[in-house]
């Protein structure tokens, strides 16, 4: 199918691997892209030789295009995006910060520039800072999340109403249905995260895999809004955030016990316990793991069937 996304980043399937810290690598980026989606390699757990690495081995990997996505909130944006751009990476997803940092930039070295938003007013400023499409990303979505807590189908036909640039759909997309459902909001295509975690390819531990397929309804939570909003998978160190909230602990009480690399810990180095364990609510309807060319497949075939069968009533 050709549309906005398709044509913007040349690809076969408006269908964007979402850019996620310790998941995405060029394994999984390459593949995405070669199954006919936009793979993305997510920077954010990465120094900038590691992010060198992964793009080369990504060219060596795939000829299909693919991306970088850069969260603005780390202190060594500035050497990543340098990487990007001797590279000569066409594609940069931005988000956490403030796209009139980098935007300007980026678009003189001809790269297309699109930022993550969870909320309209973010949307507008991003379109006005120049960006080519617009990533809107409803609180249902895993990892790092907005404060206004609006769901995707809320979120999605507000921004398409006000913004005129391409509109990409994030947050709670898993399966070719909830892909029809964003496109008939207004979107023009979907970005998919937590389902890609559960691939062969993704660079999650295998028992943070094992753990997303084990997940059931209500099993994640968003939490540590004080700090920076974050959803969850409940397990021990959740917990013990949930006995801090009620002995009314303050920001750097919570800071200290987020510590640093919980992240990394839960969902690299497969500690279940007291790891961070960041992913979307639509784990609760992902049961297993597999390709990433499988995951698109089965997106686009369960996508042109429910198109088939919603619009011929």
């Amino acid at each position: 199918m050709q549309n906005k996304i398709t044509r913007l980043f040349n690809i076969q399937y408006p269908i964007i691997q979402a850019g996620m810290v310790w998941a995405s690598g060029w394994r999984l980026a390459s593949a995405a892209s070669n199954a006919g989606a936009l793979g993305l390699i997510g920077s954010g757990s990465m120094y900038p030789e590691v992010l060198e690495e992964h793009i080369l081995k990504c060219k060596m990997a795939t000829d299909k295009p693919f991306g970088v996505n850069v969260p603005l909130l780390y202190p060594d944006t500035e050497k990543l995006i340098e990487i990007i751009v001797e590279q000569g990476v066409k594609v940069v997803f931005t988000s956490a910060g403030n796209p009139a940092t980098w935007t300007p930039l980026l678009k003189e070295k001809g790269i297309i520039v699109v930022h993550v938003v969870s909320s309209l007013k973010y949307a507008l400023k991003a379109e006005m800072c120049g960006v080519d499409a617009v990533v809107a990303e409803g609180f249902e979505a895993g990892g790092h999340n907005g404060r206004d807590e609006s769901t995707t189908m809320t979120l999605i036909p507000v921004v398409r109403e006000k913004v005129d640039i391409p509109l990409i759909a994030a947050g709670g997309i898993a399966t070719g249905r909830s892909m029809l459902a964003a496109m008939v909001l207004g979107a023009d295509g979907v970005q998919v995260g937590s389902r890609f975690v559960a691939s062969n390819e993704a660079s999650s531990h295998d028992r943070f895999k094992k753990k997303v397929v084990e997940a059931k309804e209500g099993d994640t939570q968003l939490t540590l809004k004080e700090l920076t909003p974050v959803r969850l998978l409940k397990n021990k160190f959740y917990r013990d955030i949930e006995k801090a909230y009620a002995k009314c602990a303050d920001p750097d009480e919570l800071k200290s016990l987020l510590g640093r690399a919980r992240a990394k810990r839960g969902m690299f180095e497969g500690d279940l316990k007291e790891g961070e364990l960041e992913i979307g609510q639509i784990s609760a309807l992902i049961h297993d793991i597999k390709p990433a060319a499988h995951i698109v497949e089965d997106i686009m075939t369960e996508f042109n069937r429910a198109k088939t069968e919603i619009f011929s009533w």
